[in-house]
């Protein structure tokens, strides 16, 4: 043997000095892997097959140590020399630091183990609390969603609301509208037929005409007259019918104007006469005299003052109103058309929130071509009441933005509310 050998403590301290090392440097290989797996936060699958994984590689481990350590032993059986009882000594060492290592490392893992199967616990629970607060986050949403659905159903029956009120409104104006017709053709009819008494006395004077012939034809029935006497008899009574006639329908002239007379000494001056007044005199200003055609007070409507417009100016008296600073109509409370069987005639009735103003305005539409501006640009709220007056009597409001039927199918044929409307089809 050559050279100065270490002594065998020595090498025993080299040994365990180098054991110690290795069981350093394989505690910080496990700090380092037990950090990457607290990092990773896996499943507690992942732990599961990663601490299987540990025990394959750590009894992997163990069976090259002990392969390695019955071949080193073989080996050192084999060797007989001082230097192979060294080395067998070494190798003795190196096993009691590796045994010693092992059982450090052993011990190491089943406290990482420990550790880990906390760490796992607390993933578990982390999870948990994790699908607890997606949980809670899905119900939150849910019922987000359904307030929304619930708000837009509300928001729809609102505007379900608001064309049911719109359309009961129409209805209810039509109705007052076909009710003042018929109280107006009933006035027109009563002022025609004169006063109650001229009717009963004309209704006398044909009933005593009537007994007259009646007496004189059983008078001619009894005793026999020539044929000339028959014709004279005849253009007497025709005579006396036309004489009664014509006195009765000057009497009802004369009564007409006498009538009209009394009931405008009864009614006392309006209370609106004067804004009446104040319309017309702005329009004469503004635009011109012939703009109105006529002007009044509606004793029927609550002595609303109406200004019935030529046609060609009825837009510019409308802008006038909505734009004169004493006048400012802001607010449409009503639209409607009436067929008169010889012409149309548009009514709207406005009103002033600024000057607590009153004002009907009203003009006639030619029957055959039934075209009138319309008013939309100015009120919005004419929108509604002027397809319905294009749907139901065929007016035509030239400008209009979206004039189409609103109450009838878009195939509907003619307009119901015309006078003269005769159904498509009967059977419907």
């Amino acid at each position: 043997m050559s050279g100065k050998q270490p002594s065998l403590e020595e090498q025993k301290k080299a040994a365990a000095l180098k054991a110690k090392e290795q069981a350093k440097e394989k505690l910080e290989a496990m700090k380092k892997e037990k950090a990457a797996e607290s990092e990773s936060e896996g499943t507690e699958e992942d732990a599961l097959a990663l601490a299987k994984k540990k025990a394959a590689a750590a009894a992997k481990a163990k069976a090259q140590a002990l392969a390695k350590q019955k071949e080193k032993e073989a080996e050192s059986e084999s060797e007989g020399t001082e230097e192979d009882a060294l080395a067998l000594a070494k190798k003795k060492a190196a096993a009691a630091a590796k045994a010693k290592a092992q059982a450090l490392a052993k011990q190491k893992e089943k406290t990482a183990e420990s550790e880990s199967e906390g760490a796992e616990e607390d993933a578990l629970a982390l999870a948990k609390k994790k699908a607890a607060a997606a949980a809670k986050a899905k119900a939150q949403a849910l019922a987000k969603q359904k307030e929304k659905a619930a708000e837009s159903e509300s928001e729809g029956t609102e505007e379900d609301a608001l064309a049911l009120a719109k359309k009961k409104a129409a209805a209810a104006a039509k109705v007052k509208a076909q009710a003042l017709a018929k109280q107006k053709e009933k006035e027109a009819e009563s002022e025609s037929e004169g006063t109650e008494e001229d009717a009963l006395a004309l209704a006398k004077k044909k009933a005593a005409a009537a007994a007259k012939a009646k007496a004189l034809a059983k008078q001619k029935s009894e005793s026999p007259m020539s044929a000339s006497d028959d014709q004279e008899s005849e253009k007497a009574k025709a005579i006396a019918a036309a004489k009664a006639k014509a006195a009765a329908a000057a009497k009802a002239r004369a009564g007409i104007p006498k009538k009209e007379e009394e009931n405008h000494q009864e009614l006392p001056p309006s209370p609106h006469q004067p804004l009446l007044d104040q319309y017309v005199a702005l329009i004469s200003k503004h635009l011109t005299p012939t703009a109105i055609e006529d002007s009044y007070i509606n004793r029927l409507s609550k002595d609303v003052p109406t200004i019935v417009a030529k046609l060609d100016a009825y837009y510019a008296v409308a802008q006038l109103f909505k734009t004169h600073e004493e006048l400012k109509f802001d607010y449409v409370s009503e639209l409607h058309g009436t067929d008169f069987s010889t012409h149309f005639e548009v009514y709207v009735y406005l009103y002033s929130y600024t000057h607590k103003k009153p004002v009907a305005l009203k003009v006639k539409v030619d029957r055959e071509r039934p075209e009138v501006p319309s008013l939309q640009p100015l009120w919005p709220g004419a929108d509604w009441p002027e397809r319905e007056a294009y749907d139901l009597l065929g007016i035509t409001f030239t400008g209009h933005p979206n004039l189409k039927r609103i109450m009838m199918p878009d195939d509907w044929v003619g307009y119901p509310l015309r006078k003269d409307y005769e159904p498509f089809d009967v059977e419907v």
